[in-house]
């Protein structure tokens, strides 16, 4: 066994000695005892005689492997280090028919400053989402080096499809698929920032991976002046509901047209006059049962009694899509966030950044909001 004797510097390597006091077989950077080593910086064992047989990096931080050279000579880590973390290095190296072990204990230091993932959605535990569904990333602070973090993170779904990501604020970043996601996979979601220098004595903190599990296809098609919605899962007819849709005497009460996605649902959800008070005209305050929303204009497919009788032949609502009671329960029963709703129409487009309306960019026009782009 080697015991391993240096200096605390820094990054320097330390070459070791046996027992005896000969040279020690390898030498290993960072040295052992060293503290506040640059978590960007790569560890690297050489065999000063014989050859390396195996090398291991134990931490609590980000799982380290690393590339062993043709001749066996040298072996060099292949990512980042987490910060203000203790690694310890082990290599076995083999001379003259004997093996022996050779080691590093080291800390990385512990920045000014960290970048964190605060939150990957979707990823409730256990839900399934719609073919349309974003990835939406929002980091702890504003990202300065915006192509290093979209370097380091990765979708990786069991159907591939193409997909790019876009900065929507300087915290927050989104990625969706040139295509809707195929139905029925899991997609993998992973973030290797540990110890990514982000510059201004700022790394990334830690690594981040995440499993989002995409369920059916079901796509809802409503023509407004039709005054009727089509729900299709997997290709298949579901049924075809009747609506009552804006009444178009103001742009507020125009339901829009365009492709946007189902966003989240409430029973009940209270519904007010948006700019209005109590007693301004048009004001209104109602509670509504099973509503599911599709964007952030107050639009929502709705339970909505007093309107049944112009449900399918008039539109009187103030934006919303008024449905039957037992449709409107059956519509929440089925839904998953990120199930697209592509309406037409009306002359009141949805924008692309009204609730989670992303489809309404071109693939093209999405990824120049890309940092790599």
């Amino acid at each position: 066994m080697l015991v391993l004797v240096t200096g605390c510097s820094g990054g320097d390597g330390g070459s070791g000695e046996l027992a005896s006091g000969k040279t020690a077989t390898a030498t290993i950077t960072p040295a052992n005892g060293a503290a506040s080593v640059r978590p960007d910086g790569p560890i690297e064992v050489k065999a000063a005689q014989g050859t390396l047989q195996n090398v291991t990096v134990q931490g609590k931080g980000s799982t380290i492997t690393g590339k062993m050279s043709a001749d066996r000579k040298t072996w060099r880590s292949e990512r980042t280090l987490t910060p203000a973390t203790s690694y310890t290095v082990t290599a076995q190296v083999s001379h003259d028919g004997k093996t022996e072990t050779v080691s590093s204990t080291f800390t990385t230091l512990k920045p000014a400053r960290t970048l964190s993932i605060v939150d990957v959605t979707p990823n409730l535990e256990g839900e399934k989402v719609g073919v349309g569904m974003p990835i939406f990333v929002r980091f702890n602070r504003a990202v300065t080096d915006r192509a290093a973090v979209e370097r380091a993170l990765q979708v990786t779904p069991e159907k591939p499809v193409a997909g790019a990501w876009r900065w929507v604020a300087p915290d927050q970043v989104i990625y969706r698929t040139q295509t809707y996601w195929p139905a029925h996979q899991r997609v993998r979601f992973s973030a290797r920032l540990a110890g990514l220098n982000l510059g201004n004595g700022t790394y990334g903190a830690k690594d981040v991976q995440e499993t989002i599990q995409i369920g059916a296809a079901q796509i809802t098609k409503g023509n407004i002046n039709g005054h009727h919605m089509t729900v299709t899962r997997d290709g298949k007819k579901l049924r075809t509901i009747p609506f009552s849709a804006g009444n178009g005497t103001t742009r507020e009460y125009t339901t829009t047209s365009g492709v946007h996605l189902l966003m989240e649902k409430g029973n009940p959800v209270i519904m007010e006059a948006p700019g209005r008070k109590p007693g301004d005209p048009g004001y209104y305050k109602q509670k509504v049962n099973y509503a599911v929303r599709f964007s952030n204009s107050g639009e929502y497919v709705h339970s909505a009694p007093w309107s049944v009788g112009s449900q399918g032949s008039a539109n009187v609502s103030h934006g919303c899509l008024n449905v039957s009671p037992s449709n409107a329960k059956w519509y929440y029963d089925i839904m998953q966030r990120g199930d697209v709703i592509d309406l037409k129409g009306t002359s009141r487009d949805v924008e692309w950044d009204n609730g989670w309306s992303f489809w309404q960019l071109s693939f093209a026009e999405w990824k120049k909001g890309s940092a790599l782009s």
